[in-house]
Formats: structure tokens, sequence, C-alpha cells
């Protein structure tokens, strides 16, 4: 369990789930912004946000210990690389938010089967090398893509809309922690449940708060959105590395 690679990943708590929301609603707020608000495109928009992620993601699989900031940098790149990405197969490709969700799911699921074979575990718990924590970033980064587009099936496809979605994938994630604690369902599987949940719940979010009043939104605009979103990750992780602070000079005192 003193592995280096294990000292990279934050512990899984109640803080760690409330920041990925905020990384991922964030996430989709930037993307639209790039793709849409600055009129770049989605095209351009995934190239420039993918080589982000691999700048990010390199920083991080050759750091020596977890880094707050860089490990949600990480998140934050594959949450606004997988919107752009979902919205380039969804709408310039033409393939649609159900056509495209399916073919994500199909290589999320490819990917955890590699990893299964090939690591024995997906538990983030047991990632031991950088070959299987660049598998944890795939299947994030696919994760995050997936979201996307079933966040926006949800929201635009469905007739739920940005409200009705949000709160459909909110009740999943509650029914997600209540089998955790009540059943024997597979943890690690539960984890992943969630992980993928988290991200339609952002997009939809990220969504109702950005969009305008017609099309069923709160109107703050993909820009006010980004910025409020950014301080309260921000602030989050301030407070994070603050605790861990305090841990680790309790620790040397004692």
């Amino acid at each position: 369990m003193g592995n280096q690679t294990l000292k990279k990943l934050p512990e899984i708590t109640l803080a760690f789930w409330v920041m990925k929301i905020a990384a991922t609603t964030l996430g989709e707020t930037a993307g639209d912004m790039f793709s849409m608000t600055l009129h770049l495109g989605y095209a351009i928009s995934s190239l420039a946000l993918i080589s982000i992620f691999l700048i990010t993601l390199l920083s991080q699989l050759f750091s020596k210990k977890y880094h707050p900031f860089l490990y949600w940098a990480v998140i934050l790149s594959t949450s606004t690389a997988g919107t752009t990405m979902s919205d380039f197969m969804d709408r310039t490709l033409g393939l649609g938010y159900a056509t495209g969700s399916l073919i994500l799911f199909s290589l999320l699921l490819v990917v955890f089967l590699f990893w299964r074979l090939t690591a024995g575990s997906m538990s983030v718990n047991l990632i031991k090398s950088k070959k299987v924590e660049l598998l944890y970033w795939i299947a994030i980064l696919f994760s995050n893509t997936l979201g996307t587009a079933l966040g926006d099936f949800l929201a635009d496809s469905s007739g739920l809309g940005f409200l009705g979605g949000a709160l459909l994938i909110g009740c999943l994630l509650a029914g997600i922690i209540c089998m955790n604690y009540f059943t024997p369902l597979s943890k690690v599987g539960l984890f992943w449940a969630a992980f993928v949940l988290t991200r339609p719940f952002g997009a939809t979010v990220g969504d109702l708060l950005s969009k305008v009043p017609a099309k069923g939104g709160l109107g703050f605009g993909t820009v006010g959105s980004s910025a409020v979103l950014a301080l309260i990750l921000i602030v989050l992780i301030l407070v994070q590395i603050r605790q861990e602070s305090r841990l680790s000079s309790l620790t040397l005192e004692t």
C-alpha cells in the first residue's frame, strides 16, 4: 500500500464527489464557452482541449506524489474535452445523442475489460503502475465524454429538460449511495457507475445554469457560470490542501 502511484490519487470521500460534480459542471460550461460562445467550433475546440488534457495528463503521470491542483486540472481537462468531443460526435458528425452514447458506452466497456484482464481489478485503491494509472485516466476521459452525451440526451431528446434530467440523475446517484451501504453489490462497480453518472448530472446542471430561460435555463451564460464554478472548485481544493496540511502536522507531532 506504500507504493508511489497510490499516493497520487485522492481519498474517495464526500468531498471528492462534491469536487467531482463541481469540476464536471465546470467542464460542461467551459466546453460550451470554447465551442459556442467563442465560436471556435466543436472540432477546433476538441483538438485544443485534448491537447490541454494530454499536457495535464503527462504532468500527472510523471509527478511523484498527489498534487490536488494538478489532479483536478486533469479531471477538469477530461471534462471539457469530453464535452466538445461528445458534441462533435453527436452534432457535427450527425450521430445523434443516442448513437453517440451507445458508441461511447461500448468504448468505455472495452477500456474496463482491458483494465480488468491486464490488472486483475479496476479498483482505484489498487493502482500500482503508470500503465494502470493511464487506464484510469482513459476510463475517466471516456466516462466524462459518455456523461456529456447522456446528459444532452436526457435534456434535449427525452423531453425531461435540464431540471428534469438533473433530478433523474440525482435520484439514480442517491440509489447508488443506498446500494453502496445496504447491498453486497461490488463497490468497484458502484464507484464507476457513480463516476459516470456525476458527469451527466454536471452536464444538465451546467446547461441549466448557462442556457437562456427560453431554452429552459437560468440564463447565467457560459462565461458567468464558468467563473463561479471555477471559484467554487478552487476554494474546495484550497480547503482540501489545508486539511491535509493539518493532518500532516498532527502526524508529525505524534
